[in-house]
This record gives structure tokens, C-alpha cells and sequence, in this order.
């Protein structure tokens, strides 16, 4: 028999996050909601862990960045300070077997058509996202064309070189942690818009990477849950949601039965195949959550007794072009005051599921190695300490960072992604319209379904429902300069097209000079 006080106002599933951020909207607002996490943390897929050899390591989700502005808010609402990770010295590409230190967001090319693809890829890849809306990609002038191609075929279409090809797929890789061939077109030069463009995604400084939270970026989701108290409950698995009746009804697997008006999902899409439903969902959403996977990455942290890397003048950041590597990129986890040197790697997509089968101490080695390559140095081979997460294990994500889109989903099925089914609400960073897939998404989200609620109980207008933040004063996001060169650059095929051109102007007008001083052309 469920107790009295097992009944509240909104129910949300889900203790990420999306999932605290509509509680915590919620009990503000007056009403009284209960969270249901079925881990025994909260969190979701941001996991700080502590102990004596790392202090604090994020083995989640952990950059912020300017525009960034609700997680900033969350921060500073709680006294969490950010720091900026360590970009003072070179970075380094590594790409057929050389290690090539560079300054900047992408690493310089040599090669002047390949200099010229490389500037046409990244502008087109911005020029097209920019049809594209934040809030309905389906609704783009060429939606169902870029829906149906994969990455992968855009990049045939649009790339002259191997060398600019092979950087997109990492370009991928590292933002999706899925294959090119895996993911629309459509969605992805969605999600690189709405974080920004090409430059806001990838870059460290002035981009998504710019900063960590001192301490770990669990704590926005403790906090949170500290502020809600017993309204959150662990190791709550749910099971079954019945909305027949005049209360919506969720079944935990430890047989728990909680009672509200409402219920927010703020879970990945795909999760859903876990809970039952009476009624049953709608036809779209219910293909909808078998189409959506979650990608595949293991976050690695190798610890060294020193920065050896800064001592060569490098900052630790690596973007390594390699098949044979394990990592593709890399970024100094060092303390913000100098402590506990290390280097962060990600295992992504197709390697990462290679590698899935070799030990822990395997997979470092293979790391350690790498490492050494790139930075010139045996210190690479001797680490202190070594953290992974395997976020393709998670029963609860899934994978990480996010869910993707494979061709042809996004423009069927898009449109029922924060589409209510009855009493049923949907949150979690993949519902976001500004940085889905990251923290800041995560937040968007869960205070977006949560005024969706306070509207349908009549406690706000409609318009209200989508809001935009104010800039954090103290990360602005500043604007990307390009060059006159890289605004009016020609494409390889622009160039060639250019040279055929002239080249036959050129013969032309020396053909007519002959001809002229010959008698054959007329004088007047």
C-alpha cells in the first residue's frame, strides 16, 4: 500500500544534472517534487571522484566555457570556482608520425590546397549550420537533403584532400565521440551551431574546453540535491509509469510507488526502453527512443610526478592523427595551483569500442606510449597513477556525451523530442536547443520542462517557457576573428576552376594578338 506522504506534486526521473535543475526550478516555485536516481549517486554523467593520489578527478562531463551561461549561474549560486585549463605553452598535432607544436584553436597546414580545403570545410560547415534553427532543425530549407547523408558523404562532397577528411573524422570523433558514417549531417552541423560554430566547439580558449570546476563538477549536482534533501531518491530505478488514472503513477524496481500531477524524463532518450508505460507512448516517440544510441568514449587520466610536457614548452594538449593511437585528444588535468600533474586523454568511437576488450593496464601502456611519441620524452612512460570510466558500461547513460542522430531519424522523429505524451515531460541535455550534450544543455533542459509544467497549472504564461540567460559577467564569450583571407579564401575546386578559366583567357588573348598583328582580325 503507498503511503501518504509517497505523493507530490511533480515526479522527476532522472538525478543528473537536467533532472536536479527542474526539481530545484520547481520546489522555488513553490511545488514540492520528488527526483528518482537509479544509481546511488547523483550526477548522472558528470562523476567526480575523490581520493588521496588525485584529490578530485572528473571521469564525466567537466568543461565549461564562455556562453555557457546557466551552468556559470549554477556555479556561482553555490560558491563553485572555475579555472582555466592550462593553454599557456604550444600545443602539439601529431599527424603522420611528427609531433608539430602549434598555437590556436586547429593546427596550421603547410600544403596550400590543403590549407584551402581545410578553410572551406570548417566555413561550410558554419555557413550551412546557420540555416539551420536551434530549436527545429527539421524545419531547415535543406533538411530532408543533409538528413539523409551522413557525415561521412558530406565530407566526400565537400573535402578535395585525404588530409582534411582524415581531421573531420577526428573532428567527429571528438565531438560526438561517433564515426562519421554514423551520424546525419543534418544533426550534426546542428549540434556544432548550437554550441556556437566550429570554433566555440573545438576550441580550449574563448571555447567549450576553456574551464573545470575547482573541486569537480559533481558538485553542482550535490549541491543541488543537498538543497532538495529527502526529496532525492537513490537507488531508484523506475520501472513503470501509468498515467490511466487521475494520478500519475511510477514503480520503482525496489518496489517503491511514488504518486504526482506530473513527470519529467530527464533521462538519455534511449533509457526509456527500460520503463513500461500505460498507455503506451505514441508510435513516433516510441521508435523514437530505439533510434537514438548514446556514443562510445573511455575518459582516461595518467598522472605524472611532474608537468615534464610544460618544461618542453608544450601545455599539454595534443590532437593526435594516428590510427594505431588509442587517444585522439588530449588536455592538461593538472590543479589549478600546480599539484597532481596529468594528462586527460579520450578513447573515442571506433577505437574506443576496440579497446574495450584490453585490461586497464593495457590500455594504459598503449596510452603511456602514445604520450612519450607525441611529447618527445621517456618520462611519458613512467606514471604515478592511472583513473579510467568506461562509459559504454553505464547501464544508466548508455555511453557519452550524448545521443546521436543517425541519417534519416532527425527530420522523422525530431519534432516529438520535448513533445509532452499526457502528464509526461522530457529533459536531459539531448532536448537542449544550446549546448545539448554538455552541462550547460543539461540545465537548459531541465528548467525548460519544468516551466512547461508551471504553465500547464496555469503559474506562468506560455511565453515564459523559453528563456533566454544573461551573460556571465565574468566569462564573456568573445567573438571569433577571422581573416579577410579565410572569409574570401577559394575552395580547391573554386581555385581550379579559377585557373581553368584564366588559363584559357590567357590563350585566348594571345591567340587574338597573333591574329591581330597577322591581318586576320578587323582594326576597327
Amino acid at each position: 500500500m503507498t503511503a501518504p506522504d509517497s505523493t507530490y506534486d511533480v515526479i522527476v526521473i532522472g538525478g543528473g544534472i537536467s533532472g536536479l535543475s527542474a526539481a530545484k526550478l520547481l520546489k522555488s516555485n513553490g511545488l514540492n517534487p520528488v527526483v528518482l536516481e537509479a544509481r546511488n549517486r547523483v550526477g548522472g554523467r558528470t562523476f567526480t571522484v575523490r581520493n588521496k593520489e588525485t584529490k578530485y578527478v572528473d571521469l564525466g562531463g567537466a568543461y565549461i566555457g564562455p556562453t555557457q551561461n546557466r551552468i556559470f549561474r549554477l556555479a556561482n549560486e553555490y560558491s563553485i570556482k572555475t579555472y582555466k585549463v592550462n593553454e599557456q605553452e604550444h600545443l602539439v598535432h601529431y599527424v603522420n608520425r611528427k609531433s608539430y607544436p602549434f598555437k590556436g584553436s586547429f593546427p596550421p597546414m603547410w600544403n596550400p590546397f590543403v590549407i584551402m580545403d581545410f578553410n572551406n570545410l570548417f566555413r561550410k560547415m558554419d555557413e550551412m549550420g546557420n540555416e539551420i534553427p536551434a530549436e527545429a532543425p527539421w524545419r531547415a530549407p535543406h533538411a530532408d537533403e543533409w538528413d539523409q547523408m551522413s557525415m561521412k558523404e558530406l565530407f566526400e562532397k565537400i573535402c578535395w584532400t585525404k588530409t582534411v577528411r582524415e581531421f573531420g573524422k577526428l573532428f567527429i570523433n571528438v565531438n560526438v565521440t561517433s564515426e562519421p558514417h554514423e551520424v546525419s549531417a543534418l544533426w550534426f552541423l546542428w549540434y556544432v551551431k548550437q554550441c556556437g560554430g566550429t570554433m566555440r566547439i573545438f576550441s580550449t580558449t574563448n571555447g567549450g574546453q576553456e574551464r573545470k570546476f575547482v573541486g569537480g563538477s559533481s558538485q553542482i549536482s550535490e549541491c543541488m540535491a543537498t538543497e532538495l534533501g529527502d526529496r532525492v531518491k537513490l537507488d531508484s530505478p523506475v520501472y513503470r509509469i501509468d498515467q490511466s488514472g487521475d494520478l500519475v503513477v511510477v514503480e520503482t524496481v525496489n518496489k517503491q510507488t511514488y504518486m504526482a500531477r506530473y513527470v519529467i524524463v530527464a533521462t538519455p532518450p534511449g533509457l526509456m526502453l527500460k520503463m513500461h508505460f500505460n498507455p503506451e507512448l505514441p508510435p513516433l516517440r516510441n521508435q523514437l527512443i530505439h533510434r537514438v544510441p548514446m556514443g562510445s568514449v573511455i575518459k582516461c587520466m595518467v598522472y605524472y610526478r611532474e608537468n615534464f610536457w610544460r618544461k618542453k614548452g608544450l601545455c599539454g594538449t595534443m590532437v593526435i592523427e594516428e590510427e594505431g593511437a588509442p587517444i585522439g585528444l588530449t588536455l592538461d588535468d593538472t590543479k589549478p595551483d600546480g599539484t597532481v600533474p596529468a594528462i586527460m586523454g579520450f578513447i573515442l568511437a571506433r577505437k574506443c569500442r576496440k579497446l574495450l576488450s584490453l585490461t586497464k593496464e593495457e590500455r594504459l601502456k598503449m596510452i603511456c606510449e602514445i604520450y612519450s611519441k607525441v611529447l618527445g620524452s621517456t618520462e611519458a612512460l613512467h606514471p604515478v597513477h592511472y583513473e579510467e570510466k568506461n562509459w559504454c558500461e553505464e547501464q544508466y547513460s548508455g555511453g557519452c556525451y550524448t545521443a546521436y542522430f543517425p541519417p534519416g531519424i532527425l527530420t522523422q522523429y525530431g519534432k516529438v523530442l520535448r513533445e509532452p505524451v499526457g502528464r509526461l515531460y522530457f529533459a536531459g541535455t539531448e532536448t537542449a536547443t544550446e549546448w545539448s550534450g554538455y552541462m550547460e544543455g543539461a540545465v537548459q533542459a531541465g528548467e525548460r520542462a519544468a516551466r512547461e509544467i508551471l504553465c500547464a497549472m496555469g503559474k506562468i504564461h506560455q511565453s515564459q517557457i523559453w528563456q533566454t540567460e544573461p551573460e556571465c559577467v565574468d566569462v564573456p564569450g568573445l567573438p571569433f576573428i577571422t581573416t579577410f583571407w579565410e572569409r574570401n579564401m577559394p575552395s580547391v575546386g573554386g581555385f581550379l576552376q579559377f585557373l581553368g578559366v584564366s588559363t584559357f583567357l590567357s590563350v585566348a588573348v594571345a591567340a587574338s594578338m597573333v591574329a591581330y598583328k597577322k591581318g586576320l582580325l578587323p582594326r576597327s
